[in-house]
């Protein structure tokens, strides 16, 4: 797929990938007639997940997918940040450090020790982290992956010149304002819809399933509550630990609810 020509007078868009899966940027493919509208507004000059073709820096919108787990990440997200006018973090690997935090968690070189003949050949960092850990980010998108509805309203904030709308209340809203009845409530499901932040439209409730924090913490989770009951509903600790641990394990709230899980045991 050849890169449009650049329009004169059109803001300029770059999209980047670190360590990540690509769900993120396929969640920008994935707008179809939309993409349309956007191709429309901007010059799309750096995005190699839709073309080989590259147009040269600086940009005046860098959306960035991915965590930074090798030395190069470190230098590239750094050269980034220097040619980019408005950096916003899309997804958990770069707002969190993704499913690969994990790690952070464990001894990085024993794993490589096991999984590589010659893990002398590996470079890595010891940690997982999130794009911001690193540099300066205009604005964070959460999710695994990002909403679409969400992403298109971060592009045509940018492109109005105002900050994104992006709720920062809890999924249980979304189930409310979508008719969900409250599976932890009419089921017993476990669930962390009570302390994870809105954006998915309560997909998972949807169909009869706890969520699973795939946006990250809300605004004011209140964890301890949440664990007290999701224990009364036959949760171990090892699930509870589990549970919290999975694509934004780093998150502060969720970091923390976890080690308290492990505590209260």
């Amino acid at each position: 797929m050849a890169r449009p020509a650049a329009t004169a007078g059109h803001p300029r868009l770059a999209v980047w990938k670190f360590a990540s899966c690509d769900g993120c940027q396929l969640t920008l493919l994935d707008c179809e007639d939309e993409l349309l509208s956007v191709a429309a507004e901007v010059d799309i000059a750096y995005f190699l997940e839709a073309s080989s073709a590259v147009g040269p820096g600086p940009y005046d919108l860098s959306l960035v997918e991915g965590s930074i787990t090798t030395p190069d990440d470190l230098r590239r997200i750094q050269h980034v940040r220097r040619v980019s006018k408005r950096l916003v973090t899309i997804g958990a690997c770069a707002t969190a450090g993704g499913i690969q935090a994990l790690r952070d968690f464990a001894d990085v070189r024993e794993f490589a020790s096991i999984v590589y003949a010659r893990p002398d050949y590996i470079a890595t960092l010891e940690r997982s982290t999130a794009i911001s850990a690193h540099v300066p980010v205009d604005f964070e998108l959460r999710g695994c992956p990002i909403d679409k509805r969400q992403l298109l309203e971060v592009i045509s904030a940018f492109l109005a010149g105002r900050r994104p709308f992006v709720p920062a209340h809890s999924v249980c809203v979304e189930c409310k304002s979508r008719g969900n009845v409250c599976v932890m409530v009419a089921h017993g499901t476990p669930c962390l819809g009570p302390v994870t932040q809105a954006g998915c439209g309560a997909l998972c409730p949807a169909f009869n399933r706890g969520c699973y924090g795939c946006f990250g913490p809300m605004e004011s989770p209140n964890s301890r509550a949440l664990n007290a009951q999701l224990r009364e509903l036959g949760m171990s600790t090892p699930e509870l630990v589990r549970v919290y641990r999975t694509f934004n394990a780093t998150e502060e709230p969720f970091r923390q609810a976890s080690e308290e899980a492990e505590s209260d045991a």
